[in-house]
This record gives C-alpha cells, sequence and structure tokens, in this order.
C-alpha cells in the first residue's frame, strides 16, 4: 500500500472527542514522520489542540453555518489529500466534508452511520462494536495499513499556563478537581451531592478545587455546589482557559466529574478520574486509561428507565433521562474516592 503524502482528519467537536483524535494524529507522524497532516476542528477545540506540532489546522466556526463552510473550503482551496478521515457523522459535518477533495474518503462502517454519512465516504472503518470513542477513531489508521498499538497525548500546555496553575495550587497537598458541569444538563449530578463529597475530601485533609467555564449554566452550578459545602473550596469557574485547565489538572490527584469534555482532558494528562456514570457508558465514553474509579449505574439505569439490561442496548447508547443521575448516591462516590486515595498511597 503506498504511503500517503498528506491525509485531511475531519473532527471538529466537542472536547472529549477531539482529545481522542491525538492519539490518531500521534499514530500517523510515528509511522510516516513526513505526512502533512491537516485537521479541521473546532473553534473552540482548536484551543484546546492547535498548537500540536506537526500539524496544520483548519478551524470551522460552526455557529457561523454555510459562511463557515464557506471559509472551510477557500482555506482549502486548490488542495487535494490523498486521503479524508471523515470522523464525525453530524450531518453538518457531513455537508463540510463535501467541499474537501481527497482520493479515499474514509467513513464509519455503516452501523455507526447517520445524516447521509454513507454518501459522502468511499470506504470504511472495521465494523465493530463494543469500542471505546478513542479505539473507534484509532481504528481509522486501519485502512491506510497501521494499526493504532500505542496511545500518547502529550498535548502541548504553555510555560504561562503551567506557571499560573502552580501559583493557583502551589506544593504538593492532595488535590481534588471538582467539574461538576457536562455540556448535557441530564448527565448533571446534584449540587449538594457534590459538596457531600468535596466536605468529605477535606475532612480528610485533600485541598479542593472548583473548575469550569464562563458559561452562565457552569456559573450557576459552581454557585449552588458553593452554597451547600461546609468547607468552602477554591473556585477557578470562569477563571481558566482550556490550557491552564490542562495545566491544573496534571498537579491534581483526582478529578470529579460525569461525563465531560474536562474527564478526558485529565485522562490526557495521566490524570485519575472519578467520572459519575449513570446516563452513559463508561466502557465506551469513560475516562479511557482508568476507568477503576468510575461509579457505573449504566446498567441500573437501563433497567430502571428503558426496562432491560445495558446489555441489550446499543452500543453507545443513552440513557439522558430526568432523575437518572439519581441513581448514582453519595456514599458510592465516597467510596471510591476513598479506594483512589489508597491506590495513590494518600489515604
Amino acid at each position: 500500500m503506498p504511503v500517503p503524502a498528506s491525509i485531511c482528519l475531519l473532527r471538529t467537536s466537542a472536547i472529549g472527542d477531539v482529545t481522542h483524535v491525538v492519539p490518531l494524529a500521534r499514530t500517523l507522524q510515528a509511522a510516516w514522520p513526513q505526512i502533512r497532516l491537516t485537521w479541521i476542528v473546532g473553534k473552540l477545540e482548536r484551543r484546546l489542540v492547535g498548537d500540536l506540532p506537526g500539524v496544520e489546522f483548519v478551524t470551522f466556526d460552526k455557529a457561523a453555518g454555510w459562511a463557515g463552510m464557506r471559509e472551510v473550503w477557500a482555506s482549502l482551496r486548490g488542495q487535494r489529500f490523498d486521503a479524508l478521515l471523515q470522523m464525525q457523522v453530524a450531518l453538518r459535518s457531513n455537508l463540510l466534508s463535501l467541499g474537501i477533495r481527497a482520493h479515499r474518503r474514509i467513513g464509519y462502517d455503516a452501523a455507526r452511520a447517520k445524516d447521509l454519512h454513507g454518501l459522502v465516504v468511499n470506504e470504511r472503518i472495521p465494523p465493530r462494536t463494543g469500542e471505546h470513542v478513542l479505539d473507534a477513531i484509532g481504528s481509522f489508521a486501519e485502512p491506510l495499513g497501521l494499526k493504532q498499538t500505542a496511545v500518547r497525548w502529550d498535548i502541548p500546555v504553555p510555560d504561562e499556563a503551567q506557571a499560573w496553575a502552580a501559583e493557583q495550587l502551589p506544593g504538593d497537598a492532595s488535590t481534588l478537581l471538582v467539574s461538576p458541569t457536562s455540556s448535557h444538563a441530564l448527565r448533571n449530578w446534584r449540587p449538594e451531592r457534590y459538596a457531600a463529597v468535596m466536605d468529605h475530601a477535606a475532612s480528610r485533609g485533600w485541598r479542593i478545587a472548583l473548575v469550569g467555564g464562563p458559561s452562565q449554566g457552569e456559573r450557576a452550578m459552581a454557585d449552588a455546589v458553593l452554597a451547600a459545602c461546609r468547607h468552602a473550596p477554591l473556585d477557578f469557574t470562569g477563571k481558566d482557559t482550556l490550557k491552564k485547565l490542562l495545566a491544573l489538572l496534571g498537579r491534581a490527584q483526582l478529578l470529579l466529574t460525569p461525563d465531560s469534555g474536562p474527564m478526558h482532558m485529565a485522562n490526557a494528562v495521566g490524570t485519575k478520574v472519578l467520572g459519575l456514570h449513570a446516563a452513559s457508558n463508561p466502557h465506551r465514553s469513560g475516562p479511557y486509561s482508568d476507568r477503576r474509579w468510575c461509579v457505573d449505574k449504566y446498567d441500573e439505569a437501563a433497567r430502571r428507565f428503558l426496562g432491560k439490561p445495558a446489555s441489550e442496548l446499543a452500543w453507545g447508547s443513552k440513557i439522558e433521562k430526568p432523575g437518572v443521575m439519581d441513581l448514582i448516591g453519595v456514599d458510592d462516590v465516597v467510596e471510591r474516592f476513598e479506594a483512589a486515595a489508597r491506590e495513590l498511597g494518600l489515604a
């Protein structure tokens, strides 16, 4: 199979999924050091990965609609890639791919394709089920004759972000970061339950800090958590950037969060994750490297809300129902916190 000279990666969002593409880029670069990689990525997501060495980035502003697509197409005018890896099946991304010229257009297998995906690709990755999202993305290397056998991130963190994080979290105190808000509201846990776990960790001598973005929803969640806490944590909500968050995560021992972008950012820098899973399956979308500290109520949620065990659901099914996260109790999370603390030698 001839070695490709140029490959276009199309995965614009979301934060967690974009972190899953980084190991694929590393795999391609390791196999073919001279490869020219172009990555079409979302405006927000570029702030996280846009300084990845050896990759040219083209920003897609989805809020701009058709104008955003035309801007991407204009940036790529005159280019033809040896392969397009179409790693996003949403209709908007499928339409966006129509303006990208490539000899090989590799997409998902039929079972995972939707929104006319099959009309914009001419090859498919191997059909599999039961895969983590990162492994599914990694399998886009296989039609090219490669196998992703190593998973490496090394997302750059600027010195100024490292310095800021060291100023906010000085020393080496055992630190629990709490990122309480998912972009999907029905994946969020109750503020008072977060507060109860945070108070428990504080009583065990841990330093606690809230993290989150500047949106009104994240600020409201943070305020509700703070109001319920007996031991006031540090509050970085709305104060960091994606790079600063990476640096904060690198100084923490544990992150408490629902299924969210920060979960996968923490995993990428090697920080353990206490993930809260009832609405989503941790084996598909949990922290890739180590899911031992996750609370997994997905099967119970399937039985309670859908009347069948998780094993009978289509892989990747979400159970985003009102009240589903209430299946996770404070004691469930405290138990996983204590188990992680023992493993880390911080009990």
